[in-house]
């Protein structure tokens, strides 16, 4: 594997630390989405269960106790519950851009390692190829085939790394970003059914 590396010229060493830096990216992107994990079915029903119920504190403390995208959105909707409608959507919706901020961060590294590794090893195998033709041109028609391995070597070499870094990390972004939509999703939608059941709870009675 070193000959292998050595053989792929300088090229080979942006391709692998590009490789380096997209798994510290994607490690800490699948961090993050597990540690905000959260079964969003059975905590929201107990949300609106308790606004429902006019149980606001209740609702606040649940949705304290859990770092999820979800538990903040509706935290901030249930902190403004006694503003008006529009004031309680807009100030959850200035969540939601915040949570999906931080649900996406440093996937456009990401991404972008993945268009540019390919294009490194695209960079070796031209940079190969020249090599083999300046031998070729050197040795004339007494050219040899170890005179033109080196360039062939580099060239093969590097179109190969860029395309083993870029294929899986390519996957592995549109996993991260598939889950990103998911959570925007999911926001929304029970952003939607908070702003609902904050209108229909129960109405504090009023006190001679």
């Amino acid at each position: 594997m070193v000959n292998m590396i050595v053989r792929g010229g300088w090229v080979m060493v942006p391709i692998l630390l590009g490789s380096i830096v997209a798994l510290a990216l994607v490690i800490e992107r699948w961090w993050f989405f597990w540690s905000t994990r959260l079964d969003t079915d059975v905590f929201t029903k107990e949300i609106f269960s308790f606004v429902h119920r006019g149980e606001l504190d209740r609702a606040l403390a649940s949705c304290d106790r859990t770092t999820s995208p979800v538990a903040a959105v509706l935290r901030s909707g249930l902190e403004h519950a006694s503003e008006t409608p529009w004031e309680i959507e807009r100030v959850m919706e200035r969540e939601g851009q915040r949570q999906v901020e931080k649900a996406e961060k440093n996937l456009n590294y990401l991404i972008v390692i993945v268009g540019v590794e390919p294009l490194l090893g695209f960079l070796g195998t031209i940079l190969g190829l020249i090599q083999a033709f300046m031998s070729w041109e050197r040795y004339s028609t007494s050219v040899t085939v170890s005179a033109l391995a080196g360039g062939i070597y580099q060239a093969m070499i590097t179109t190969a790394a860029g395309l083993i870094v870029a294929i899986p990390y390519f996957v592995a972004y549109h996993i991260l970003a598939n889950r990103v939509a998911l959570t925007a999703k999911h926001l929304n939608a029970y952003g939607d059914e908070l702003l609902s059941a904050l209108q229909a709870r129960p109405k504090p009675r009023e006190t001679a």
